[in-house]
């Protein structure tokens, strides 16, 4: 599993010219779910989006604050639906539910953001391989 994060000042995503969800400050993820990836993948994807270290501390210090820190919010775009669902429940699960929207899966989105200085980080999770025998 991928994901691509951008730490914005406000996002939002519009689905038919309606508004489906937005945040103020806070994390756009885009999220991408590769061929292998499990239930294992999503819920440490999930822990880490929630554990990134993106602000800045309130001494200045450089990239020592995560989104739960600062009372910030997380959007989710979603590609492949159950271990994307799966993903979003585990970030609700891991901050609070009320500062977690998502998108709308399989809608032709128009996603609008404002980036909060030039931050975008890509995590990943590979899937677990097997020892091979011999």
């Amino acid at each position: 599993m991928k994901a691509i994060l951008q730490r914005v000042l406000s996002a939002s995503v519009t689905v038919d010219q309606l508004l489906v969800s937005s945040i103020g400050k806070g994390i756009l993820v885009f999220a991408a779910v590769a061929p292998g990836d499990t239930v294992k993948e999503a819920e440490a994807m999930a822990a880490k989006i929630l554990k990134m270290r993106i602000w800045d501390g309130e001494d200045g210090s450089r990239w020592k604050q995560n989104v739960q820190d600062v009372h910030g919010e997380v959007l989710c775009g979603p590609q492949a639906k159950a271990l994307y669902d799966h993903l979003v429940s585990k970030i609700r699960e891991g901050y609070m539910v009320e500062r977690v929207q998502d998108g709308v899966f399989q809608a032709m989105m128009e996603v609008g953001l404002v980036n909060d200085g030039p931050v975008t980080l890509e995590l990943s999770t590979a899937p677990r391989q097997e020892p091979q025998g011999s």
